[in-house]
């Protein structure tokens, strides 16, 4: 058997070539005390804060509290596998999710692990959890409208592109509806939905998905779930998390909402983490810097410069008050991160008023210049008009007798407040909104009794879809209500007003 040199030689030059000089260096630290999801570390003295460490029963934790003598870790995983004298690794790396196009539709955990039995994330990017929010040159104003389909919102306090609008009100007032309606809105608009879940019960996030996925919408949703039964440290990290997958759209020129619900159930996950690694508590037992929690992860949340692709991030925060009380801390302090509210008021919600809005304590500080310009017209004074009804409605209610402008105007008030009512996974085009809004407010329904008023509305849409569906087209392409196209749409009204009678 002959040996070619010449071949035994480019084996090994290219073996050389190949050949890595890699030394493991790790720093490795053994475990102090664990209990509570919480572990307390001795010897890793290069730890950065927010790394990931690695403990021997392959559980993750994260670095939280950097001490003299030791580092505090909250503990993402089962730290029942923990015990006293393990040890602990550095990754040298610091805590991120997959993102990409392949985590649309699935349910996942703030780790990005999948929940739903699909397989594997088949995704190789990965973003880090906590980034720096963009700074001022980096954004332009928030003018383009998000449409959630719900007359009341964007008929009063509209939401654009970038906005970060609050929800606020007590349980059971249909917080987590407007969500969805809003997120069943965006199917033909390309914008990209992460509902993240906090604190919510199992059996609660399963319905929500379950209606997701009949309506059409979980194909572009990302669901994020730190349920119930999930350790404090998950529910702390769920909506930084989801904001990191949504920020990936954002970077790409893309348009995205994320909804965290709720923010009030992630502030006490971390008021108790803070509360075991001994943080001094401030008020309600919060710590100092539960405002920066909330703050930095809201800030992410912008409508990116042209330069940077011109992509945005949505936020819709969700805040549970406990009877009304908007003073609270938490509540005060996301209404002060936030550019509006819409406030969600119990007795109007019993009353039958869904979504219960109220909209004298609502309001968008973006306003008008996220609203299409057509809406803006028609329901320009809508809002200091409910808000008169109210005060008249109390003032009624007395007993006194009325002169008869005062009447019209509770009347009015009275179908306003109707049409406004809303059945759930139903939302309306913008055009339909802005058309039955026109009818009702122009005083075309002031003879119809109130309980018509929706029979009026289904009838006057379906008339302009079968008849004058080149009108509902050229009104949706313009977006403007001239006075050419009001006389064409009185025209309208008026001919179906004389069919409907």
């Amino acid at each position: 058997m002959k040996f070619k040199a010449d071949e035994i030689a480019s084996v090994i030059q290219q073996e050389i070539k190949q050949f890595e000089s890699r030394i493991d260096v790790r720093q490795v630290g053994r475990v102090l005390e664990v209990g509570d999801g919480i572990a307390q570390v001795y010897g890793l003295s290069d730890v950065m804060a927010g790394e990931m460490l690695e403990f021997d029963c392959g559980v993750t934790g994260l670095a939280f509290n950097l001490e003299e003598n030791s580092v505090g870790v909250i503990i993402l995983g089962d730290y029942l596998k923990i015990n006293e004298g393990d040890e602990v690794r550095t990754t040298g790396r610091l805590l991120s999710v997959p993102v990409g196009d392949a985590i649309l539709g699935r349910v996942i955990d703030p780790l990005g692990n999948p929940l739903d039995g699909k397989g594997p994330i088949a995704t190789t990017e990965r973003r880090p959890v906590e980034t720096t929010a963009p700074g001022i040159a980096d954004r332009q104003p928030v003018k383009e409208p998000l449409q959630t389909g719900i007359k009341a919102i964007d008929a009063m306090t509209p939401i654009g592109r970038g906005q970060r609008e609050l929800i606020i009100g007590d349980r059971k007032t249909g917080k987590t509806a407007i969500c969805i309606d809003t997120i069943i809105n965006q199917k033909t608009t390309g914008v990209k939905c992460f509902y993240v879940a906090i604190g919510q019960k199992d059996s609660t996030v399963a319905n929500l998905i379950d209606t997701l996925t009949r309506e059409g919408a979980m194909e572009y949703t990302t669901v994020v779930v730190a349920g119930a039964s999930s350790p404090a440290p998950l529910q702390y990290i769920a909506p930084y998390a989801g904001c990191a997958m949504a920020e990936y759209f954002m970077y790409k020129g893309e348009h995205t909402l994320c909804v965290y619900d709720d923010l009030s159930k992630q502030a006490v996950a971390y008021r108790q983490l803070s509360l075991l690694m001994r943080r001094p508590p401030g008020r309600e037992a919060y710590p100092g810097d539960v405002f920066y929690c909330h703050s930095r992860l809201l800030e992410r949340s912008a409508k990116l410069s042209n330069d940077l692709g011109g992509g945005s991030l949505t936020a819709l925060p969700i805040i549970e008050t406990l009877e009304g009380e908007v003073s609270a801390y938490i509540p005060t302090n996301v209404i002060s991160i936030t550019d509006g509210q819409i406030y969600l008021q119990p007795d109007l919600f019993f009353r039958g008023q869904r979504p219960a809005m109220n909209p004298g304590i609502s309001v968008s500080r973006v306003g008008g210049n996220a609203q299409v310009p057509c809406m803006k017209k028609v329901a320009g004074g809508m809002r200091l008009d409910l808000a008169a009804f109210a005060e008249l409605e109390a003032f009624a209610q007395l007993g006194t007798d009325l002169d008869p402008a005062t009447q019209q105007r509770l009347d009015r008030g009275y179908r306003i407040n109707e049409l406004l009512k809303q059945g759930l996974c139903r939302p309306m085009h913008v055009t339909d909104q802005v058309i039955s809004i026109y009818a009702v407010t122009r005083g075309y329904v002031d003879k119809l009794p109130v309980s018509k008023v929706h029979d009026f509305e289904e009838k006057l849409l379906a008339f302009v879809h079968t008849y004058h569906q080149d009108f509902w087209d050229g009104l949706t392409a313009n977006k403007k209500m001239d006075s050419e196209t009001e006389t064409a749409l009185q025209a309208i009204i008026d001919a179906f007003v004389k069919q409907y009678e």
